[in-house]
């Protein structure tokens, strides 16, 4: 397993400096024992996307615009993560979900399909075909022959 540890990187030479984000640990929910009651072992990672200055500002506004359901007060991405039993590895965890987050939101937007002209082939097949199956439907009626 890779171990991550600030700075995170994103796409390219683009990294959040670990001095924007902010920690927070609580009591994780779900098994761990006796262990449980005692360690805070959730990982909540935010981080501040609209004051940020470790992103462009093509990025920044492309990211805010994709996030905004997500964004709480103000611009900030909140990332939890609490499936293992240890802090370092929620925080891991939380750190990775946060740059796959970034890196997708801030993707170049998709190159706008540009429709081809169907085959000259394909056209005259699909009639042909609807030509047979007319014939074929015709041929069941009872008055086959009177036209």
């Amino acid at each position: 397993m890779e171990r991550m540890s600030g700075p995170y990187p994103i796409r390219g030479a683009v990294h959040v400096p670990e001095s924007e984000l902010r920690w927070r640990f609580s009591r994780s929910s779900g098994p761990g024992g006796q262990h449980v009651n005692t360690s805070d072992t959730q990982a909540e990672l935010r981080f501040d996307l609209a004051a940020t200055t470790a992103l462009p500002e093509v990025w920044k506004e492309r990211a805010l615009e994709r996030l905004s359901g997500r964004l709480t007060d103000g611009g900030v991405l909140v990332v939890r993560a609490s499936e293992h039993r240890s802090q370092w590895r929620n925080r891991e965890a939380a750190a990775r979900r946060l740059a796959e987050l970034l890196a997708e939101a801030t993707a170049p937007p998709a190159r706008p399909r540009r429709p081809k002209k169907k085959p000259r082939a394909l056209v005259e097949r699909r009639l042909r075909e609807k030509r047979r199956r007319s014939d074929v439907k015709k041929g069941r009626s009872g008055r086959a022959g009177w036209d």
